[in-house]
């Protein structure tokens, strides 16, 4: 019998119960962690805190086998576990996943659904990218015409822009703030944290067609093209103050301690950009909260207090910030970034970025080697990115997601070495199965089903 995530100590016994249902108590020790031992006699669960308690019954229902995954019961079997004790614990306290629902809206089921992804993988951060150029899902009451001209465009880019086609399609939704209550208040009972982001003072011209005096210029109306935009915000302290308002209702909604502010790909940025986000981070800081900015804000100025730094262009600009005495969440294109493509094969749909297959994500080891003594702690863990430029809907989600996000649920949350081709026959054998179950429509391991490709549809491998 095997996990994944890999537990620190498993000891298979002799027998099965039938007893399935878990006594909890809880005891000292590390966050999150948990202790779980199976007799013929029945399941008791000694946990550290509620989330260890949660954790411990995702892997009693690894153990239940794949069929624990479905929506309702099937079959007259009743359930069984096999005699066991698992002893287990999270390497890092920050074990995330970004959807950008910025460029492609996730209706909120399907992002409830990922919720329900995340948790059974025993991830704990859902980070949200709320806003881009190409479409605005933030519900803010102060601004409607940011959802009521921001959140849909009437085209968009089909495949890569160097292509020059467009789907002629309109494409747009939003969130109310009510539905993201709804949204936190559901990944909190699953221990996710959900942390949100509104990108400034770049990657904003949806923003800038709803509210123009935002801009430097004319802007023809919500973006409907991918890659960096030139259109980004004027630096009038109007403008910081119409983004401070933004942040008001934006961390009214998202109680957690980390709110994210972009910061990226802003060009010809000058420190005076820099002072832009520091502003809004001090007004962050004003609320009791912490920053998060891609690695950018850190070439435009000294970090804002208490920021957490993204490193997402490298691991250089993370391994400088903790020096400096940041906190960092490690996500370098390289190696977390699930919407680039999977393999060199043609048959791969719209093949984006550089090859990063499932053993390459696998592989990811998220604490740079030149980080000494108390240096690695100041790494709060990793993520894994799902940019939607090309991802239009749940079912390309899938694909791009799965089985890749399975591996790096292992390396955010074991420890010690890794064995590629055990977690191969782990995977095949035990998890796949579990994905089916879930109704998941991720990449087979020997390339995408026929319905999954898309031939023809341009791409820009590197």
């Amino acid at each position: 019998m095997s996990l994944l995530p890999r537990p620190v100590r498993f000891t298979a016994g002799t027998g099965v119960t039938r007893r399935v249902e878990p006594v909890v108590s809880f005891v000292d020790g590390p966050p999150e962690s948990y202790r779980i031992e199976v007799t013929t006699e029945g399941v008791s669960v000694a946990a550290a805190d509620e989330a260890g308690a949660f954790y411990a019954r995702q892997t009693l229902r690894q153990l239940l086998g794949p069929n624990a995954f479905r929506a309702a019961a099937i079959g007259a079997e009743p359930p069984v576990l096999p005699v066991c004790v698992v002893e287990d614990r999270p390497r890092f306290g920050w074990r995330g996943c970004m959807v950008d629902v910025a460029r492609h809206f996730l209706p909120k089921h399907d992002l409830l659904r990922y919720v329900d992804l995340l948790a059974a993988h025993k991830l704990n951060v859902l980070h949200l990218h709320l806003t881009d150029d190409q479409g605005w899902r933030f519900e803010v009451k102060r601004y409607p015409r940011l959802t009521g001209v921001g959140s849909w465009r009437p085209e968009s880019r089909y495949g890569d822009r160097r292509a020059k086609r467009s789907t002629g399609r309109p494409h747009g939704g939003f969130y109310t703030q009510d539905d993201l209550r709804e949204v936190v208040a559901y990944a909190a009972e699953r221990h996710v944290t959900v942390v949100p982001e509104v990108d400034v003072p770049g990657h904003s011209q949806a923003a800038i067609a709803a509210y123009p005096e935002l801009g430097t210029g004319p802007v023809p109306g919500v973006w409907t093209d991918w890659g960096v935009n030139e259109n980004v915000l004027n630096l009038a302290e109007s403008t910081v103050d119409f983004y401070r308002n933004v942040f008001d209702e934006l961390v009214d909604v998202f109680p957690g301690e980390v709110i994210g502010l972009g910061g990226d790909e802003v060009p010809g940025a000058t420190r005076a950009h820099g002072g832009f986000v520091r502003a809004i981070a001090a007004h962050l800081a004003a609320h009791g909260r912490r920053a998060f900015g891609w690695d950018e804000i850190a070439d435009v100025g000294p970090l804002p207090d208490g920021a957490v730094l993204a490193s997402w262009r490298g691991e250089e600009a993370g391994v400088a910030a903790v020096r400096n005495g940041h906190d960092v969440v490690m996500c370098p294109e390289r190696h977390v970034y699930l919407d680039y493509r999977q393999s060199d094969s043609p048959d791969e749909p719209i093949p984006v970025g550089t090859v990063l297959s499932l053993e390459d994500v696998h592989r990811y080891e998220p604490v740079p080697s030149e980080l000494t003594g108390d240096e690695p702690g100041r790494v709060l863990g990793a993520q894994a990115n799902l940019w939607t430029e090309h991802l239009d809907s749940a079912r390309r989600l899938d694909y791009a997601a799965f089985p890749r996000l399975a591996a790096f649920a292992e390396v955010v949350w074991s420890g010690g070495e890794r064995d590629e081709a055990e977690f191969l026959d782990r995977l095949a054998t035990h998890h796949l199965p579990r994905l089916d179950a879930l109704g998941v429509e991720y990449r087979p391991l020997a390339g995408p089903h026929p319905w999954q490709r898309m031939p023809g549809v341009p791409g820009f491998p590197r």
